[in-house]
């Protein structure tokens, strides 16, 4: 199996989180730093992923925020199975007010234009098919995102939702075992 972890929104495949599953899962692992722009960042994913299922790989999705949301769109489209922590259900909602934006990783700077907006409009699931193919796990003290919403979007998957913590999800490391126990079924 592969597992690609998909990062959030001005992170980066080096970044603490993609590190902590990087170390976990070792090679089994893919965490790609992906470009800011979301048609590009969608292109990267579906190449990896259209060449791992050529070669019968089983491929299944770790996605975090807007990670969660393409997580979403492409386990949608390629029928995979895929973990969300503490996804972006309407990620043209929640940055259609930003104009320059920092790298949290390496601090570059970068602008999200209406063009962004739009592509991540247009990558929205209305109906996910198979509800059964997410694992959806959540922190209700998420600083960035309201929680509900996940909740609403996908109330079949397997929801996990903890009290507390944050947009980063404390101690992710501690649901390891599970999210590899999920994708591999």
């Amino acid at each position: 199996m592969t597992i690609i972890y998909i990062h959030g929104f001005a992170s980066s495949g080096q970044g603490g989180k993609a590190s902590l599953f990087r170390e976990y899962f070792e090679e089994e692992l893919i965490a790609p730093s992906l470009s800011h722009i979301p048609k590009l960042a969608i292109d990267t994913l579906e190449q990896l992923i259209e060449v791992l299922l050529e070669k019968d790989e089983t491929v299944g999705l770790v996605g975090s925020s807007l990670g969660g949301y393409y997580s979403i769109y492409l386990a949608n489209k390629y029928d995979l199975k895929a973990v969300l922590i503490n996804p972006a259900i309407y990620p043209y909602k929640t940055l259609d007010k930003i104009g320059t934006v920092m790298n949290y990783y390496d601090g570059s700077s970068f602008e999200v234009t209406n063009e962004h907006i739009q592509t991540l409009k247009g990558l929205e699931v209305q109906e996910i098919q198979t509800q059964e193919n997410f694992m959806t796990l959540l922190q209700t003290d998420d600083e960035v995102l309201d929680y509900n919403e996940a909740v609403e979007k996908l109330s079949e998957s397997e929801l996990v939702i903890e009290e507390g913590g944050n947009h980063s999800f404390e101690n992710i490391e501690s649901y390891f075992r599970k999210i590899y126990s999920f994708l591999d079924n």
